[in-house]
């Protein structure tokens, strides 16, 4: 979703008066984060077909056609110039319904979903994070990066240090335990939460599910420590958190391979392990160029205080780690997107 938002906003900013309608899916939080954007949104039923139990199968296949119908309606109502697409199984009911009209395909991962895959076969252009993912397609891929909101990049370290009450006076570690499925991270970190805080000032995001948790430790901490330790459930200006850090410890998701490379943030990956290789790609790409080092989730609780030290005692690798993350930035990735779909559409 970030990305489109990131790609819409460069659109907007190219051409005065872009008429824009967000289709999504039906009740999700899609649709409240992108009506706070100013942006119309109407929703459509959907389900996966891939990979369903035999008894499963049905329903979805009935759901899709649902879908099917409803993208047809809202085509003939809106009139679009030109589809965009970042993914997701409720895409493949528009893309069905829309495949006369030109379209974009955006390719967040490395490696592309089932229904990623299957969206290619309508997109005239596939644009992609990383040339790596050319290997999973049959057509040729545009290498545009990873589209960042534009907020993102008002942030420098001070001004980052400032709002977040940063001394500055140890290395600053954040920790991004608040996505999903990503509890394994938040608990390593609170086990080893005082021997960090000896080392390091903490920025930790939870999330809302093991917010109490850590609420509860930090109030638990003597004072001097408690000063180090940020700890939030959620943070709007996630800027600020990536421009404060000098290191980052998070799972593998597809933001990992652009809002890393653009504040030049080396990087501790835990790829997600209950689900397909997606993280598992994305975190191989990172530690293939030098720009981040993989923990598997089942050993985080044992070597993640492990490797912290290890890099502590070594200036030079995270050094080096942070000149190869900044070397894979792509910061107009959004404007490029955003120019291939101005000249999808005709303009």
């Amino acid at each position: 979703m970030y990305p489109a938002l990131a790609v819409h906003g460069a659109l907007t900013a190219k051409v005065a008066g872009v008429d824009t309608l967000w289709v999504g899916g039906e009740g999700g939080m899609e649709e409240s984060l992108v009506k706070r954007q100013g942006i119309p949104f109407q929703s459509i039923p959907a389900a996966g077909v891939h990979g369903v139990s035999l008894l499963a199968l049905p329903r979805n296949l009935a759901l899709l056609a649902r879908g099917v119908l409803a993208a047809r309606r809202i085509l003939n109502d809106f009139e679009p110039d030109v589809l965009f697409f970042t993914g997701g199984y409720v895409a493949v009911p528009m893309a069905l319904a829309g495949r006369s009209l030109p379209s974009l395909l955006y390719v967040p991962d490395i490696e592309p979903g089932m229904a990623l895959k299957s969206l290619a076969r309508f997109a005239d252009v596939i644009a992609v994070t990383t040339e790596e993912s050319q290997k999973f397609f049959k057509k040729q891929v545009y290498e545009t990066g990873y589209p960042l909101r534009p907020d993102l990049a008002l942030w420098d370290r001070q001004t980052a240090h400032q709002h977040l009450s940063i001394s500055g006076d140890l290395p600053v570690l954040l920790v991004l335990g608040g996505s999903k499925g990503a509890r394994s991270i938040n608990l390593a970190v609170l086990s080893n939460l005082r021997t960090l805080l000896a080392k390091f000032e903490i920025i930790h995001i939870s999330g809302e599910k093991d917010w109490q948790t850590v609420k509860t430790m930090r109030e638990h901490l003597p004072v001097e420590l408690t000063a180090r330790y940020h700890a939030m459930s959620y943070l709007h200006e996630m800027g600020a958190a990536l421009a404060s850090a000098d290191l980052v410890v998070s799972r593998a998701g597809a933001s990992s391979l652009g809002e890393y490379p653009l504040f030049a943030l080396p990087a501790i990956l835990v790829p997600y392990p209950h689900a397909w290789r997606y993280q598992k790609v994305n975190a191989d790409y990172l530690t293939r160029r030098g720009a981040a080092i993989i923990l598997q989730d089942q050993h985080l609780n044992d070597e993640l205080l492990v490797t912290l030290n290890v890099l502590l005692e070594n200036p030079n690798k995270l050094k080096a780690m942070r000149a190869a993350m900044f070397e894979l930035s792509h910061p107009r990735a959004a404007e490029k997107i955003a120019s291939a779909l101005i000249q999808l559409a005709g303009g």
